[in-house]
């Protein structure tokens, strides 16, 4: 699997790392085993460094838009993007733009300070 995730629910928080090629179906797995577990509204970090631009621009406003659909039933909780090589740097940007849901999101080269950053937003309501 490209896309592989853990859930702490005692943190409220999910961990994810993609690796090798993703495709729009790693994702939308992804975003499906979140939303059964309850940790959608959950603080996440999202680190796509090892991964390479497999996705299309299209896919990925696709795949923000889908986040702006969830956030519409529902909470979607702080989002930190760990994006070190400049194509999944932008990679993360395009989905960024399109994924506008009222919640934080930020865009990290580092693992330590995208942690830094989401340890410091509110932990969502049970």
């Amino acid at each position: 699997m490209s896309v592989q995730w853990t859930i702490s629910h005692a943190d409220r928080l999910v961990v994810a790392v993609a690796r090798g090629t993703v495709t729009v179906s790693d994702i939308e797995r992804y975003f499906a085993g979140v939303t059964t577990e309850g940790a959608m509204g959950y603080r996440k970090i999202f680190k796509i460094t090892h991964a390479p631009g497999a996705l299309s621009d299209d896919n990925l406003r696709a795949l923000g838009r889908r986040v702006v659909l969830y956030a519409h039933h529902g909470q979607v909780g702080p989002l930190a993007i760990v994006a070190a090589s400049d194509s999944s740097f932008e990679q993360a940007k395009t989905f960024a733009a399109a994924a506008t849901a009222r919640r934080p999101l930020a865009i990290f080269r580092e693992l330590h300070l995208a942690r830094q950053w989401l340890d410091a937003q509110p932990l969502p309501d049970e």
